[in-house]
């Protein structure tokens, strides 16, 4: 079955097709198109609290060439969501209404909570005896969501206004990283026995240059590694050196800084990156919403 997703997101607006199977009781994705186009929406909104004109006009453009995407690959359903700069900008709405107008896509503005949980439904890890729970974190350009899932089943889930745009524009202070901090103190019983598992877009960036790609892992002193190495360089440098965009050369130093901030939190010694984000969770939703499964 095919499906389509888009991701309407802080830094990027991503488009995937992907074609779902179901055998022997396991629902897999196949991953047939994934479209990124950095439209940056976080860049107005978390500095004058709205979606300025240009960069709606490029998000309308963008979701047109979608449309006219899925008019050729013509799945058979569709869905699209915006998370937090659509949710926090002021002219959001109004955005929506114009989107709907001239493209005829209707976008589900979603909270970190829902961010978190479509994301978890397609990374399901099972826990490994050496850990008591494990956290999922993905980390975005206006927030990051961390949904910590105990052996029993029990899930805790929060979404924290600390993501890479919002670094980048001085948008995040001490408050913030206290309060990340403080909500990981009620897991200290298991510091050090805590599975993680990382996605978005950095993430994957991270694993290809600084982990284990085979095995999907990055491990601590490499991630260390990398927040040294990355910090040492320019922009133009990172981009010169590991071949990047300029909408990943930025954004992939405080996408570090989250990541190896929870994980030195958390004592964990690995990251495990399934490369699976939100597009992946919405088609994982719409299968199972379609197949009442």
């Amino acid at each position: 079955m095919l499906l389509a997703s888009v991701d309407i997101g802080t830094n990027a607006v991503r488009l995937l097709f992907a074609t779902v199977h179901h055998r022997d009781g396991v629902i897999g994705i196949e991953k047939d198109t994934l479209l990124r186009i950095p439209v940056r929406l976080g860049k107005d909104v978390y500095s004058t609290g709205k979606i300025s004109s240009a960069r709606s006009r490029a998000l309308v453009q963008t979701l047109k060439a979608f449309q006219m995407l899925m008019e050729v690959h013509k799945p058979e359903s569709f869905k699209a969501c915006a998370t937090a700069a659509m949710r926090e900008a002021v002219n959001g709405k109004q955005i929506l209404k114009k989107i709907k107008k001239e493209t005829g896509i209707s976008v589900e503005v979603i909270n970190g909570i829902e961010e978190a949980r479509i994301i978890r439904s397609v990374t399901p890890v099972p826990i490994q005896n050496k850990h008591k729970k494990t956290l999922y974190i993905d980390v975005g350009g206006g927030s990051t969501e961390i949904s910590v899932v105990e052996k029993n089943g029990d899930i805790t889930v929060n979404s924290f206004p600390v993501g890479t745009l919002r670094i980048l524009g001085g948008k995040v202070d001490d408050v913030e990283w206290k309060v990340l901090n403080n909500w990981l103190n009620q897991f200290n019983d298991s510091f050090g026995h805590i599975q993680m598992i990382a996605s978005g877009g950095n993430s994957n960036k991270l694993l290809s240059l600084y982990g284990r790609s085979e095995e999907n892992i990055i491990i601590s002193t490499n991630l260390e590694y990398a927040f040294r190495q990355l910090s040492s360089l320019s922009v133009e440098e990172r981009m010169e050196a590991f071949n990047l965009r300029p909408d990943r050369a930025d954004v992939i130093l405080p996408a570090t800084q989250i990541y190896l901030t929870v994980m030195q939190k958390i004592g964990a010694d690995s990251m495990l990156v399934p490369k699976m984000g939100l597009a992946d969770g919405i088609i994982m939703q719409m299968y199972k919403e379609k197949m009442n499964v």
